[in-house]
């Protein structure tokens, strides 16, 4: 059995001053929330007509895909999601009963069908205006916990991928290793910081505290529960693959001369995963692969129209936990989950580039 996930636990309620800040980000996100969703729905009768307008002018001069109508409707679908998902937070909230352990778990569990809900749904809408085609496999490994998910990050889309494929189907609380960035997102911040999440400075200066932060979320797993994380603490880019390598080589030579080779991802980060493994030794390890979703890492990647009718592939592989090597060896059993992870893109780039 897993070990109940108190609010004690919480990072936003554990120290006052971050509860104090975050009292103080969420007088400007959510009234700001309001106020696009009020003024987008008021706007629709304009901006559809107006972005068909631009699709027709674009299909006409370049036989661009249209994406315009299609933007609007997601970006009204995804101001939807959020207000209804902060009106259901708020509403759990009151009715969760008095103060005590009971409410806790109520508060937990119910967060968690919220949190779920918001994701699947703009999951869907993203899928059904832009025609996305998903194919799975593996996905019968990714059950039963405790597990530890690393999940290659190359899209502003994958990010909906571990609650509809993962969390979903399985039933398993995931607890999520993000960027701190994500707090300006009021709906993520409200349901991120009432369950067990970790929201972590990916630049900032206190690398060991943040570790221990991560070290800390792994506790405590059991065959419901699951933490997920992105090694590569960033959307991958070609850009960003070339920073990446050429810092290593001036601190790490020889570990950039084992990742020359990489197309598609970049080098994990090895602190917040090795320190999730060292925190969970009973939990396996399910990795999982996309690809289809490269080159959308912002809104305006999408604009070009290659988006739509995409089809994207997902895989799983569990790896047992009796395979994960423990000490030392673990940094460079990791380095090689990654190059596999990026020769698994590449096998699939090729023929789809023929």
């Amino acid at each position: 059995m897993s070990t109940p996930v108190t609010a004690a636990r919480l990072p936003g309620w554990v120290h006052p001053a971050a509860r104090r800040e975050a009292l103080r980000r969420r007088a400007v996100t959510v009234p700001a929330l309001w106020l696009a969703l009020v003024g987008f729905t008021a706007a629709l009768v304009v901006l559809v007509p107006a972005a068909a307008v631009v699709d027709l002018v674009r299909r006409v001069a370049s036989r661009r895909r249209p994406v315009a109508v299609r933007l609007v409707l997601v970006g009204w679908a995804y101001l939807l999601a959020e207000a209804a998902g902060l009106v259901a937070l708020a509403a759990i909230w009151l009715t969760a009963g008095r103060p005590g352990p009971a409410r806790e778990r109520r508060l937990l569990e119910r967060t968690y069908v919220v949190q779920g809900w918001w994701a699947r749904s703009l999951f869907r809408a993203v899928t059904a205006a832009f025609g996305l085609r998903w194919s799975v496999s593996g996905a019968e490994e990714v059950a039963p916990g405790p597990v530890v998910v690393l999940m290659r990050h190359a899209s502003i889309v994958d990010t909906l991928v571990p609650s509809v494929f993962v969390a979903a189907p399985h039933t398993l609380r995931l607890r999520y290793v993000l960027k701190r960035e994500l707090l300006r997102d009021p709906c993520l911040d409200v349901a991120g910081n009432r369950l067990p999440n970790c929201f972590v400075d990916r630049g900032g200066e206190r690398s060991a505290e943040e570790v221990a932060r991560v070290r800390a979320l792994a506790e405590g797993l059991g065959p419901r529960d699951g933490v997920l994380i992105y090694p590569e603490g960033t959307r991958f880019s070609g850009d960003r693959l070339a920073r990446v390598l050429r810092r290593m080589r001036q601190g790490d030579p020889a570990r950039a001369e084992r990742f020359a080779a990489l197309r598609w991802v970049l080098p994990p980060r090895r602190g917040g995963t090795l320190a999730l493994l060292d925190a969970a030794p009973e939990a396996d390890v399910v990795v999982c692969a996309h690809h289809g979703l490269d080159g959308l890492a912002r809104i305006g990647d999408v604009w070009g129209g290659s988006l739509v009718g995409r089809r994207i592939e997902v895989s799983f592989r569990r790896i047992p936990r009796v395979q994960v090597p423990a000490g030392p060896d673990r940094v460079e059993w990791l380095d090689e989950v990654w190059q596999a992870l990026d020769q698994w893109v590449a096998d699939r780039v090729s023929p789809a580039r023929g």
